[in-house]
């Protein structure tokens, strides 16, 4: 999920680097002749000379083991840097307080670090505080605070909290302003609602992304089939094979219209697999045998 422009711009006030990976850039290590490995060894000793002069809970102590942490999270030491954005963000609390940007800014950095190591209940616990205080500051409608209240639904449906997720889920797509984040809210709010026996509810969430990405997309693009097969597949799991059968072959057909596109031919395999599967469960074997 793209950074939320709060986020971007906590960062730039605070020269702190971003967490994610793919959002740490490489320009500045290759300006200067480095890999990420060599600059993450820069800021090791750089880190080490601020704690010894400076003590941990000087801003600049915090703002370069801030750095260090995402530089590690950049080449994939996960571990390492969950345990420096862990302490950073302790330092933080101490220097600036619990409600202060810069700790904001180190405390979702920990919550993305969090989720890209599995960790998701205690990513949730970070996006907690988080939406707390987005939305006393900023209203429940503010960009950044449904970001953070969607980060906390799908944390808190991957940790298997289903019934909190489904309410955060709900709440996000009531405030969401942009369309297509209403979409993905919706799908994650359909694997919510499977995961906890209300198919139907699970349907009723795919159809109307369906709808929406009929219309936005075209009813052959990649995005578009991808979530009527899922909905076949939901329809599937209700136990309504005839709805499932009508819309798997649907999407089948236009998917061999659009088989020039590799991802596309890829899921038309997978779209014959499963229409075969929900006409064989309906009896229908001659016409699921008709597919190969």
């Amino acid at each position: 999920m793209r950074l939320v422009a709060f986020w971007r711009s906590l960062l730039h006030k605070a020269g702190f680097s971003p967490a994610e990976p793919g959002i740490a850039t490489r320009s500045s290590d290759g300006e200067h002749g480095r890999t990420p490995a060599m600059r993450a060894a820069a800021l090791e000793q750089v880190l080490e000379r601020h704690v010894a002069s400076l003590g941990s809970d000087s801003p600049r102590t915090i703002a370069t083991r801030n750095n260090l942490a995402s530089k590690y999270a950049q080449i994939g030491r996960r571990g390492a840097a969950v345990a420096q954005f862990e302490q950073a963000l302790n330092d933080a609390v101490n220097t600036y307080g619990e409600a202060h940007q810069q700790t904001d800014v180190i405390r979702e950095n920990l919550a993305w670090c969090y989720e890209d190591s599995g960790r998701h209940a205690d990513a949730a616990e970070q996006w907690e505080a988080l939406l707390k205080r987005r939305d006393e500051q900023l209203g429940p409608v503010a960009a950044d605070t449904v970001t953070a209240r969607s980060r906390l639904a799908i944390n808190y449906r991957k940790s298997g909290r289903y019934d909190a997720a489904i309410a955060h889920y709900e709440k996000a797509v009531e405030d969401a302003g942009v369309p297509e984040g209403r979409e993905d809210l919706r799908l994650g709010l359909s694997l919510a609602f499977a995961a906890v026996g209300r198919d139907d509810e699970a349907v009723q969430q795919l159809r109307m992304v369906l709808a929406q990405r009929r219309r936005r997309l075209g009813t052959r693009h990649l995005d578009t089939l991808l979530v009527q097969h899922r909905l076949g597949r939901a329809y599937t799991e209700a136990g309504r094979l005839e709805d499932a059968a009508d819309t798997l072959r649907d999407a089948y057909l236009n998917g061999l219209s659009a088989s020039g596109d590799p991802d596309i031919r890829m899921l038309t395999l997978r779209l014959r697999r499963d229409l075969a599967g929900a006409l064989s469960a309906q009896g229908r074997h001659r016409d699921a045998a008709a597919l190969f």
